[in-house]
């Protein structure tokens, strides 16, 4: 009952629904290409902005060219977060697992002695779908704005997660990604644009960080830093369901 409710709430959720092209004109959007040559001056004084495809410069769908920088910036924090949670997650699971079971059956969760793509191998498929699951959720509420805020590409501030207040007030308690306890609610404008600036460059550092790891596994002698520590992977981590499940 509870999973009828949440999807309900989902599809009800005016966010999802796309803005009329008549009412974009009302829309205040808050990115620019002057915004994003500003972040990159302070991101990286150095390299600066560095734009070679000027996909700053473009119009996707249709929506307009803020609403496109919307879409990029989007792109890179939840791109950037995701290439945190999984360098951490590599090193950590690399080292030590739960040591409860990981299923009803008893079996435990794959070994620390195995890389983390051999673990992704070894749990049954029902856990990999439960995790595809759970993202895919997530992705949905932040595509609808969680029925309260507008979207990233008409006026919402990217990689701003929207809050579970409607879930909360219907299904059940939950807490927020972003700040569950409140700690950062009263941070100062100057600290939030120093978070903002660090986040950026912790993302794009470990998009480089993850994918060195899978190089180094997948490619012997690719990463000369991490061939001593690579476990060899003749898999590939680029289809998750390899030998389990293919549309084609």
């Amino acid at each position: 009952m509870k999973f009828t409710a949440a999807l309900s709430l989902l599809a009800s959720a005016s966010a999802f629904t796309a803005p009329k092209a008549t009412t974009r004109s009302s829309v205040v959007m808050q990115e620019s290409k002057a915004d994003l040559e500003a972040i990159a001056a302070k991101c990286n004084p150095i390299v600066n902005y560095f734009d070679p495809m000027s996909l700053a410069d473009a119009d996707f769908w249709g929506q307009g060219n803020e609403a496109t920088i919307g879409f990029l910036r989007q792109s890179e924090i939840k791109h950037g977060r995701v290439a945190m949670a999984a360098f951490v997650g590599y090193i950590v699971q690399s080292n030590v697992v739960f040591p409860w079971a990981q299923t009803l059956a008893g079996a435990p969760h794959p070994s620390p002695d195995l890389s983390p793509e051999q673990q992704w191998d070894a749990i049954p498929v029902g856990a990999k779908w439960q995790i595809f699951f759970v993202i895919s959720m997530l992705e949905l509420w932040d595509e609808c704005g969680g029925g309260e805020m507008p979207h990233y590409m008409a006026g919402r501030q990217p990689g701003k997660y929207p809050p579970f207040n409607l879930f909360r007030e219907n299904v059940h308690f939950v807490l927020d990604l972003f700040d569950p306890f409140g700690f950062h609610k009263n941070m100062s404008a100057e600290k939030k644009e120093a978070g903002l600036i660090k986040e950026i460059n912790n993302g794009r550092l470990a998009q480089l960080g993850i994918f060195g790891f899978l190089c180094a596994d997948t490619i012997p002698g690719s990463v000369p830093a991490l061939s001593g520590i690579a476990i060899p992977y003749s898999g590939d981590p680029m289809i998750p369901f390899e030998g389990q499940f293919s549309y084609f």
